[in-house]
């Protein structure tokens, strides 16, 4: 699967929130290239377990984090997270599958990451539930036209939404995604709209603020677009 700009400013969202706790324990619930995991070990300790069961994206993963310099706080795992017995995570993230009963993509390796074959929400909020510490933190990134679904998979393992951030491709556009921060603990939940470029296809300065220590040519005019089409 290719790199996308929303998974991109979701990782550097994840590893700024996360920087306000001590983490010892990180797990990554679908890494694919193990983007998300490094884009937080940049900017935080601890250690990573990033777990993914698609024997080419864990491939993958592997190498990327063997060429970083993170690799001594990651351990990617080939596995199904749904028979992966270990607990007492400080912080879960994923960027999930964001699609089920839908038609479903040519090949079997998209078909894992975009469609729920393998990890369906209803079970993905129940991990989250029984491997995150009682005053942990999960992130998430969603699509915005399931967001009632997901209201009702938190209610249901009494989790609880203390930030949502709408992402939008550009200030005049409705939001795709949503950027999810919660832990079990109920407190007010905050809001905020983040937008990748204005109308001049310039990167807002939300965008650059966060992914400025990640892009090398962030200040380019010409800025590349969110692959939401063929998602």
């Amino acid at each position: 699967m290719k790199v996308t700009t929303d998974a991109c400013l979701f990782g550097a969202w994840c590893a700024e929130e996360i920087k306000e706790k001590r983490v010892n324990k990180c797990l990554d619930i679908g890494t694919g290239t193990g983007l998300l995991s490094m884009m937080i070990a940049q900017k935080n300790e601890g250690y990573i377990d990033a777990i993914e069961i698609d024997e080419q994206a864990w491939t993958q993963a592997r190498t990327n984090v063997a060429a970083s310099r993170f690799s001594n706080k990651i351990n990617v795992i080939k596995g199904d997270i749904n028979l992966f017995d270990t607990a007492g995570y400080d912080v879960i993230i994923s960027n999930p599958p964001f699609y089920e009963n839908e038609l479903p993509a040519a090949t079997a390796g998209k078909n894992s990451a975009r469609h729920g074959l393998y990890l369906k929400w209803e079970y993905l909020f129940e991990i989250i539930s029984k491997k995150l510490t009682a005053d942990g933190w999960f992130f998430l990134l969603l699509p915005c036209k399931r967001k009632r679904e997901m209201e009702n998979f938190l209610a249901a393992q009494h989790l609880f939404a203390h930030k949502v951030v709408y992402l939008k491709q550009t200030i005049s556009h409705s939001p795709f995604r949503l950027m999810i921060k919660g832990s079990k603990q109920e407190k007010d939940q905050t809001e905020e709209v983040i937008a990748v470029c204005d109308n001049k296809r310039q990167y807002t300065p939300r965008f650059t603020a966060l992914l400025k220590d990640y892009y090398l040519l962030l200040t380019v005019s010409v800025v590349l677009m969110i692959e939401v089409s063929t998602l």
